[in-house]
């Protein structure tokens, strides 16, 4: 495939996962807030909002280390490419045969790679939630899709 990797994994951006890591944060927060009257109302032992706290603070760390090590939001391979963790994103799976067109738009000046499938139905990726750099990534996704849909560059 034209000396691209495959299969590739664009993983989740660091500012996109610290803007996720927040609200997990509140919730724990809430949880610390209610554990504490549970337990000063009740006439609970300190020690189980102690055990509350730990639970609470190891699964903020283990979303945290999953986010950055684990997550991603967009493979390709030589077949096609599968997108997770972006809401509105359309078509989350397609082949490269199914594609119809690559562009790049900014609906509410938020800068996207869309693919247009053959159906009528298309794919948004917003690249800022993208690890990756906007330029790069658009040129290999241009790439991918010809060497997907057997198309020779221009001599």
């Amino acid at each position: 495939m034209s000396g691209l990797p495959t299969p590739h994994v664009y993983r989740l951006a660091p500012t996109m996962a610290a803007r996720l890591m927040g609200p997990a944060l509140v919730l724990l927060a809430l949880l610390v807030l209610g554990l504490t009257a549970l337990v000063a109302a009740a006439g609970l032992p300190p020690d189980l909002l102690v055990l509350g706290i730990a639970v609470g603070l190891a699964a903020v760390l283990t979303l945290g280390w999953w986010m950055r090590a684990r997550a991603w939001v967009l493979r390709v391979d030589e077949d096609g490419y599968a997108v997770r963790l972006v809401r509105g994103a359309g078509t989350r799976a397609a082949r490269w045969t199914d594609v119809s067109q690559a562009a790049t738009a900014s609906p509410n000046g938020i800068p996207c790679f869309v693919l247009h499938l053959k159906d009528g139905t298309r794919t948004t990726l917003p690249v800022q939630a993208l690890a990756v750099d906007r330029e790069d990534f658009v040129r290999e996704m241009q790439r991918r899709l010809a060497a997907g849909q057997k198309l020779k560059p221009l001599s």
